[in-house]
């Protein structure tokens, strides 16, 4: 069972987050702003640093003009040096407590998971020169040099949780949650600010996550523009990696003449090496932008999303499951709380907990499962909503897709994502596991893991 600690703090939340769901359902409006909200006033934000003070730099790119979009980009330190050979990845520098007394959790669905390594799962060039760009202890970036010239790494697109209404992508705690994501997956995390509602409902997060996607599909697309019209040639644009605008054949902009190349993007990432990671609803849009991403196909080259991890995703469906029977007076985000949250979400003409955003299992739902990415799925034992998620995967396993499922014992909803369970020794544990899992899907060929 959760300590006493987590029991007592789930009831204080949950009076909170009751009272603020209530007192948006009576102040919603017929007539939602475009522009809408992605952080709430009340939540707990953390500043970008584009400093490597503790090991990830962090900068925020509002992408969409029209709306209040935006991403937060958490670059790990590591992208500026070559790996060791042989290298484990970098353990979080919290003390592990977990060590003496492992956490408990089953993986009774899919194929067994390790927790230690035995080799690198990345390649790379030993020569990083001219990446160190740094001024004042500030990142500064650099435009696209020639190919090979930098090691890049597998990007994870992020989208976080809240219930539709709340969280964000520069809140402290989703902010701590991608620094450590950073570290162990060794990845450039792209946390997704979608839009949140009541002032934006369905399909404006789902829309928003497909948006980024083709932002970043768009991303690399003018790097590789930038290297034909002689950035290659130089392996810079600028002074210090900035862009200089008088200089036309190293200024890259879009067709409306405002988007130019992300430096740290185009210096650091590889884009043919995509996972879609999302927490509670956060994980609904993951698996709808994973769906997207195999109807669009080679529209979306170079990007490709390779696997996606689904952490307590937010599923929902009429025909009640036995954990929603069982645990519906759960820790924290319990069945009646989440029945608030969707009534937000969803326009009221279109309410149905068969909606294809809240049920994973409704018929017509998308392109077929068999076409779906590897999909890690990870559970709470305390979770009203785990057997859905579990369904979920096993169907994608009947067809053949590599579709795990870790459940965590004695688990809560959000445990390794909630701001007060940031620290426990099961989340620390949670970000391992999915390294893991996510580098057998993104090492480069000839530098697999071996379990």
């Amino acid at each position: 069972m959760p300590s006493v600690a987590v029991k007592l703090y789930s009831v204080f939340f949950k009076f909170l987050l009751k009272h603020r769901l209530q007192n948006r359902i009576q102040t919603t409006s017929d007539h939602s702003d475009p522009f809408g909200v992605t952080t709430r006033p009340e939540e707990s934000v953390a500043p970008a640093n584009p400093s490597f003070s503790d090991g990830v730099a962090t900068k925020d790119i509002h992408i969409d003009l029209l709306t209040s979009l935006s991403i937060r980009i958490f670059l790990p330190e590591s992208a500026l040096t070559p790996p060791e050979p042989h290298s484990k990845p970098r353990p979080d520098p919290e003390p592990r407590s977990a060590r003496a007394n492992p956490v408990s959790r089953r993986n009774s669905y899919g194929p067994p998971l390790r927790e230690e390594l035995r080799s690198n799962s990345f390649g790379g060039r030993s020569g990083v020169d001219g990446l160190n760009l740094m001024s004042d202890g500030v990142y500064r970036g650099y435009a696209p040099g020639k190919r090979g010239e930098q090691r890049r790494l597998p990007v994870m697109l992020q989208f976080h949780g809240g219930g539709w209404v709340s969280g964000g992508s520069d809140s402290v705690a989703n902010d701590a949650f991608c620094r450590r994501i950073a570290k162990v997956c060794d990845v450039v995390v792209v946390a997704v600010g979608y839009r949140l509602a009541p002032e934006n409902r369905y399909p404006a997060a789902f829309e928003d996550g497909v948006k980024v996607l083709n932002w970043l599909a768009k991303q690399a697309n003018l790097a590789e523009c930038s290297k034909s019209m002689g950035g290659g040639k130089s392996g810079g644009h600028g002074v210090g990696g900035e862009f200089k605008k008088s200089d036309s054949h190293k200024h890259i902009v879009d067709s409306f003449g405002a988007s130019m190349v992300e430096p740290w993007l185009a210096a650091h990432a590889d884009l043919s090496r995509c996972v879609l990671l999302g927490a509670s609803c956060g994980a609904n849009i993951a698996d709808y932008v994973a769906r997207k991403a195999v109807e669009g196909g080679k529209l979306l080259e170079p990007v490709k999303v390779v696997a996606q991890v689904l952490m307590y995703p937010f599923f929902i469906g009429s025909v009640p499951t036995r954990s929603e029977i069982k645990l519906a007076n759960s820790y924290f985000y319990d069945k009646a709380m989440c029945m608030l949250a969707w009534k937000l979400f969803l326009p009221e003409e279109e309410f149905s907990l068969d909606h294809p955003a809240a049920n994973p299992l409704v018929p017509g739902r998308g392109p077929p499962l068999k076409l779906m990415p590897p999909t890690l799925t990870v559970v709470a034992e305390h979770d009203w909503m785990r057997d859905r998620a579990i369904a979920y995967s096993e169907e994608l396993r009947k067809v053949n897709v590599d579709a795990p499922v870790l459940e965590y014992k004695d688990a809560v909803h959000e445990f390794a994502t909630l701001d007060v369970l940031l620290k426990s020794p099961q989340a620390q544990v949670c970000a391992e596991d999915i390294a893991i899992w996510a580098k057998k899907h993104i090492s480069l060929r000839g530098h697999e893991f071996s379990y």
